[in-house]
């Protein structure tokens, strides 16, 4: 218990407010940048959809997803993908990307390197940053780039490389939000499902494309 101990902080940072509220008011087209379109990410990006907020997915050329068809990083394969009744499309230009805004929709756009913050005339300052991506390690990026960062799991560190990390393991601390330390580290070993670990992942035994009939 002494390692959950160490993470007791306010619920609330109260000093990222008035910066929240200043970006907030200033933007013609405030929305929240999330990094990763796994089916983890897309569940974050659902709960923040319906409580109104807009989205931007970034991902890279060919995502990876364990569960495809509720992940919204699928979009890129398929041009559009419907997650609970929320479509996300494949955008490549700020104008598509403000048009699913306009039509309640998340714009999904590749880019692994985060070109549009420096490249976007309209996308380039999102309100936070949230890198749901599950890489568990420390994120290139850190607190500079938005006036929120949190992080999904390991490789965050709420204080140093984000202002907030989000607990992934499953357990009694699953889903809880940490203002200062760490998740609990990466074990390397699959959550236990109907008590199998590691001999329920399947690995390719050699290179190449996947297909499947089956979705």
């Amino acid at each position: 218990m002494d390692f959950y101990r160490s993470k007791q902080a306010p619920f609330v940072d109260s000093r990222l407010w008035p910066v929240l509220q200043s970006s907030l008011v200033s933007q013609n087209h405030p929305f929240i940048l999330i990094r990763g379109g796994g089916d983890l990410a897309s569940g974050v990006a659902l709960r923040l959809h319906r409580a109104g907020l807009n989205l931007l997915i970034t991902e890279r050329p060919q995502p990876l997803a364990v569960r495809r068809l509720v992940s919204f990083a699928e979009a890129i394969y398929r041009g559009q993908i419907i997650v609970e009744g929320l479509t996300a499309r494949h955008v490549q230009t700020d104008d598509e990307a403000l048009a699913c805004f306009a039509a309640r929709e998340i714009p999904i756009l590749i880019d692994p390197n985060l070109n549009l913050l420096s490249a976007s005339q309209v996308l380039s300052a999102p309100l936070a940053l949230i890198d749901a991506r599950m890489t568990k390690l420390p994120p290139e990026s850190g607190l500079p780039v938005a006036p929120l960062v949190i992080g999904l799991g390991p490789g965050f560190v709420a204080g140093q490389n984000c202002h907030a990390a989000i607990e992934t393991n499953r357990g009694h601390f699953l889903g809880r939000v940490i203002w200062l330390g760490a998740p609990e580290a990466d074990t390397g070993i699959p959550g236990t499902v109907a008590r199998h670990q590691s001999d329920r992942v399947l690995r390719a035994p050699a290179d190449g494309t996947f297909v499947t009939h089956l979705d």
